[in-house]
Parts: C-alpha cells; sequence; structure tokens
C-alpha cells in the first residue's frame, strides 16, 4: 500500500466499483482484497472489507463501510479526454451503468462517486484566458455531456 492513499467509503460493493473502474480506464487494476477478520457493525466476518485499486493511475482503497455516510461532488475524479469518442466512452459507461447525469461534464457512478469527464480543448481553453475561455466557458454551460467540437467552435469565436 502507497504511503498516502485515497480512500473511497462505499456501502458494501467496493470490489465491484473497483473492477467496474479497472475495466474502463487505462492505466487501472485491482489490487488486494481484504476479508473481514470477524463481524463488524455493516457486516460479517469473511466480507469483502477492503479493496486495493487503481483508477487511471490514482491509488485508492475501497472501504466497505455501510450506509452510514454517502459521496457528495466535494470529491471526484476528473478524467482528460482527447476527444469526443473518449469523452463518450467514459460518460456513457459511468452514465449508462446506472449512474446519472449533471452539469458541465461531471456525472456520478451508481455509486455516488462523481466525475469530471473534461475534454483537454476545455482545459486548453480556460488556460488561454481571455476571451477564448470565456467562450468557451459560456458553452460549457449551457452542456451536461462536453461537445468537444462546439468548445473547438468556441475557442475559435
Amino acid at each position: 500500500m502507497a504511503k498516502n492513499t485515497i480512500c473511497l467509503w462505499y456501502e458494501s460493493e467496493a470490489e465491484q466499483a473497483a473492477r467496474f473502474y479497472a475495466g474502463l480506464f487505462p492505466d487501472s487494476v485491482v489490487g488486494k482484497v481484504y476479508r473481514a477478520p470477524s463481524d463488524y457493525p455493516s457486516g460479517h466476518e469473511g466480507d469483502v472489507l477492503m479493496v486495493e485499486f487503481t483508477v487511471a493511475g490514482v491509488q485508492c482503497v475501497g472501504l466497505n463501510g455501510g450506509p452510514v455516510f454517502k459521496h457528495n461532488e466535494a470529491f471526484s475524479f476528473q478524467i482528460a479526454t482527447d476527444n469526443q469518442e473518449e469523452t463518450d466512452r467514459y460518460w456513457d459507461a459511468i452514465v449508462g451503468n446506472g449512474g446519472q447525469e449533471s452539469e458541465c461534464g461531471w456525472c456520478k457512478d451508481k455509486w455516488g462517486i462523481s466525475w469530471q469527464i473534461t475534454p483537454r480543448v476545455l482545459m486548453q481553453a480556460m488556460a488561454a484566458g481571455g476571451a477564448e475561455a470565456k467562450r468557451a466557458f459560456d458553452a460549457m454551460m449551457t452542456m451536461k455531456k462536453i461537445d468537444v467540437a462546439k468548445i473547438a467552435a468556441a475557442r475559435r469565436g
């Protein structure tokens, strides 16, 4: 286990979530699965307690802690995409697997984790600043899933 790892709380499906992420994103893998050595408040001896996994190069631990805590947008994974095909693939997999759309490139998976599926063209426009950034930002504000062609057109004016 790494010295610094993101720990994500799940009600009971940390392993399923880790396997979903590992199957979707490159540089992702499911590592060690830890089983509870005895009963605990939200589970039983032998249940999956923790799962080590990597999502797009970021090391994480999923903890099956029960229904006490819920995810919110204060934490999200931001995935940079290179084109519309990649944007669509991630967005459609997350939303189409029991997740939900939000605004401006944000969506949630079925476990409540927030994702920002962010085309690089949008971040490049924001980095450019000025009128180019304003046009791209204004275009983004009208979208759920980001439309790469519309952001590129907004950049050009």
